[in-house]
């Protein structure tokens, strides 16, 4: 058995690779360590280039698994629904970790709201303007007049969550290009609550 440990997505995680009789290589997330089998005669480059992914999806699943077993996110929603003059059906919510490009998601046909996993760890106000943006798309499609007036109807912090989440944006996609120096004032400002 090999062990070793491989940093994904900014976390050192312990990985343990077993050779086997098995077709594919597996994985399976076991406390704070992944645990693979690999075909016997795969060769081991290949077995490099897979891990980070496979790695990276097992701990997306137990973060998705944790966040949407922490708090009734289908309460809050069904009470933002009930903000609007024909209330949509709200079936289910789940916060998800494959939500790229957009903050959520809603069908109308399942009455499902897929949210970003990392709106779990925002302000509630956020939650609740991307909830509420969500269900405005059923009753206004595109992001005209008529879909903004009535989100700042049902939820007055709108712009607020829409300013906020725009820097989260920014700073996300030029965090590394930061120097850390600057890096370090804004970790430093943020613990210490500075405005």
């Amino acid at each position: 058995m090999d062990e070793r440990t491989i940093p994904v997505d900014g976390v050192a995680v312990t990985v343990l690779v077993e050779r086997k009789r098995v077709r594919n290589i597996n994985a399976r997330l076991d406390g704070d360590t992944v645990r693979v089998s690999a075909p016997l005669h795969l060769p081991s480059a290949e077995i490099e280039r897979a891990l980070p992914d496979l790695v990276r999806t097992l701990l997306r699943r137990a973060h998705a698994r944790k966040v949407n077993s922490e708090e009734d996110a289908l309460a809050l929603a069904r009470r933002i629904a009930k903000r609007f003059p024909h209330p949509p059906d709200v079936e289910s919510v789940a916060f998800v970790t494959n939500q790229h490009g957009c903050w959520g998601s809603y069908s109308s046909r399942t009455g499902r709201i897929r949210l970003h996993a990392a709106l779990r760890a925002m302000p509630r106000w956020v939650l609740e303007a991307i909830v509420a943006h969500e269900l405005a798309h059923v009753v206004h499609l595109r992001h005209g007049k008529a879909f903004w007036a009535l989100l700042r109807r049902v939820c007055p912090d709108t712009d607020r969550a829409h300013a906020f989440l725009e820097g989260v944006s920014w700073l996300g996609r030029t965090w590394r290009r930061l120097p850390p120096v600057e890096r370090a004032l804004l970790v430093r400002d943020a613990a210490d609550g500075a405005d």
